[in-house]
């Protein structure tokens, strides 16, 4: 009886806060949840005149009623005729006496689309595997540790003949290497969770707690994040809080009312993407979002989430739709604002060591750093001015660039305003706006060329660094997400060569600690020569902590070799190039590098010392230090 009597006060106490927005395990309470001989549901639906569970267990019939809590609109039944594997949904009887069918928001696992009924799914239990992963992962700063992310749609990477998509059991044998041999990091999935319209590529979502089908098992996705953590690879997931889908038996307007949505039409209805808004300050949704975001991370061990269209929900007029401005007559969304400050304080308080990161494209609210200093709290935030900036530089006639240099030298400006990724995602290769590849200006070899010379820059540049799938060789065509990706590029040369180029930055990456070691401060770089835009040359130094422990980075952005280029250098002594992007293995036409450079004392800029060298067409070289003097500077 006291068994029973604790078990009671502690479902009043889960449901008292669910209602103050204080339950970050809520799917503890509602859902579905095996007892004794059977299960029993729970679900929110404050308004509904009534609610019913239906079935198989029952032929799909209002036989078993649900009762109602009316203290916290929560409705609950008990039943013995529900069975593991079974499907069910709540029929819901709303506040103006309308029957519909509505899904379970917490169930953990659906029926395949375009069908969403809930399945009873119990997920056993996981031993696993990756404790050590996890135990050195809480003592790394991740701020001063090499981040090189992978970006992946996870139906679209690969596909089977039929156009059926790789499970995670096989994304497990095929994706884990490949992540391997070329040397990422991190890999971070667009949405996972449950969406009942791939064409959404997973934005729009049904079910915060449930991997979609489509990918296959939640044990299938835990054994995948396992396999990763065993090869030395964090997974980050993309996750929605600010927007959900609009079908009408999943959650807009659940129980006849605004239920997880803004009372105001206006500010429920999302325009641009035809969905709609949570309303992100009633304390119930912040209760279900909040443990969404604690059950992947719990649940499937994801080391990072990264928060979708976190603009939309920090500003009133993001939207293409009327708005109203908030009490003191401006545009911020201040539910939005101290939701999402709340959401990373519960996270880390939980889990210091998980990556927050945020899509953010304003620059008017500081999006990472202390929640104290009024930022919102996020570790990272994607520089999507910089990837805009940048693309647009590499797409336009080498002859107009000495004009538009600002494009690539601008972001020096601001990179540590906020705690950077540098972002070549998904956006940009999709809707009519080419692949890189295609971006890129003049013939195919020089097209090669730029995309080398980009992710040089991209490498080098200050910033964390995510890359979209098949950008790593190249492909030519647009990203199609309901098709796999052109694997047979890789039987050509140039596409070939390609991929062992990022393959062989990648690793680059990794191993020069002066391209990561200090990104968190203005230390890690000196610019050397930004202003060469009539010969369109850029030349920076990364920088490490030891003094000797620097990189000299020259980019030529026009299709003119450039011999005897004057590079300045802070110390006397020689320098040998370990870098250059025209290289034969890479698809190149250079058989070996440059000769190592002897420092001549002739000042160039700030410089009293400078190194003469060739700079391929539309290349890049990056110089280490062999033999200087340190006590000789400038």
């Amino acid at each position: 009886m006291k068994e029973n009597t604790n078990t009671q006060n502690q479902i009043a106490e889960a449901k008292q806060n669910f209602l103050t927005g204080e339950n970050f395990y809520a799917q503890h309470l509602l859902g579905v949840h095996q007892e004794k001989e059977g299960y029993t549901f729970r679900v929110w639906a404050p308004n509904a005149q009534a609610v019913f569970l239906v079935g198989d267990f029952n032929a799909w019939q209002d036989t078993l009623p649900m009762e109602k809590d009316h203290e916290t609109g929560i409705w609950e039944i008990y039943t013995e005729t529900a069975q593991a594997g079974q499907l069910y949904k709540f029929k819901v009887r709303q506040a103006d006496g309308r029957e519909i069918m509505k899904i379970d928001p917490f169930a953990v696992r659906f029926e395949k689309r375009p069908n969403d009924a809930a399945e009873i799914y119990p997920v056993p239990a996981k031993k696993w595997k990756d404790g050590l992963w996890r135990g050195r992962s809480k003592r790394v700063n991740h701020f001063k540790r090499p981040m090189n992310i992978y970006e992946v749609h996870a139906s679209s990477w690969r596909q089977h003949e039929d156009g059926t998509p790789y499970s995670f059991a096989e994304l497990t044998e095929e994706l884990v290497p490949y992540l391997v041999e070329m040397g990422y990091t991190h890999v971070e999935f667009m949405p996972l969770m449950e969406h009942p319209l791939g064409r959404s590529w997973g934005y729009q979502l049904i079910g915060y707690f449930a991997l979609s089908s489509y990918y296959g098992t939640p044990e299938e996705f835990q054994n995948f994040v396992e396999a990763c953590h065993l090869n030395n690879i964090a997974v980050i997931v993309d996750w929605v809080p600010g927007h959900f889908c609009i079908n009408d038996d999943t959650l807009p307007y659940y129980d006849g009312t605004p239920t997880f949505e803004y009372q105001d039409p206006d500010r429920a209805k999302n325009v641009r993407w035809g969905s709609i808004n949570f309303d992100l300050g009633k304390p119930q949704v912040q209760s279900f979002l909040i443990s969404s975001a604690m059950f992947w991370l719990e649940m499937y061990h994801i080391d990072g989430i990264r928060v979708d269209a976190v603009s939309s929900m920090i500003y009133r007029d993001y939207d293409d739709g009327p708005w109203t401005p908030n009490h003191e007559g401006g545009n911020r969304n201040f539910e939005g604002y101290y939701f999402l400050q709340k959401l990373n304080a519960v996270i880390k308080l939980a889990h210091p060591n998980v990556l927050m990161i945020a899509e953010e494209s304003s620059s008017e609210t500081k999006i990472t750093g202390m929640i104290e200093s009024g930022a919102l709290g996020f570790d990272y935030k994607w520089n999507m001015g910089w990837m805009n900036d940048t693309l647009r530089f590499y797409e336009m006639d080498p002859i107009y660039r000495k004009d538009n240099f600002n494009l690539i030298t601008f972001s020096f400006m601001y990179m540590m305003q906020e705690n950077f990724i540098l972002p070549l995602s998904h956006d940009e290769v999709v809707h009519g706006k080419k692949s890189l590849m295609h971006k890129m200006w003049g013939d195919r070899y020089k097209q090669f060329a730029q995309l080398r010379n980009l992710y040089t820059y991209f490498m080098t540049h200050p910033g964390k660094k995510l890359l979209f799938m098949g950008s790593e060789w190249g492909q030519f065509l647009e990203w199609k997400f309901d098709e796999g990706l052109e694997w047979g590029d890789l039987s050509d040369h140039l596409n070939h060569s390609m991929q062992h180029f990022t393959a062989t930055l990648n690793q680059f990456y990794k191993e020069q600690p002066s391209l990561w070691e200090l990104e968190d401060s203005y230390d890690t770089i000196e610019i050397i020569d930004a202003d060469n835009t009539t010969e369109s040359v850029l030349s920076f130094m990364r920088k490490g902590k030891r003094k000797k422990d620097f990189l000299i980075v020259v980019l030529n952005m026009a299709p003119v070799e450039r011999r005897e280029f004057h590079i300045g250098v802070p110390y006397p002594g020689t320098y040998q190039e370990i870098w250059n992007t025209e290289m034969e293995e890479f698809g190149g036409t250079w058989t070996k590098h440059n000769e190592d450079c002897q420092t001549e004392e002739i000042a160039f800029g700030n410089y009293q010392q400078l190194v003469k060298t060739t700079i391929p067409a539309l290349g890049a070289i990056i110089l280490r230090p062999e033999k200087i003097n340190t006590r000789k500077k400038h």
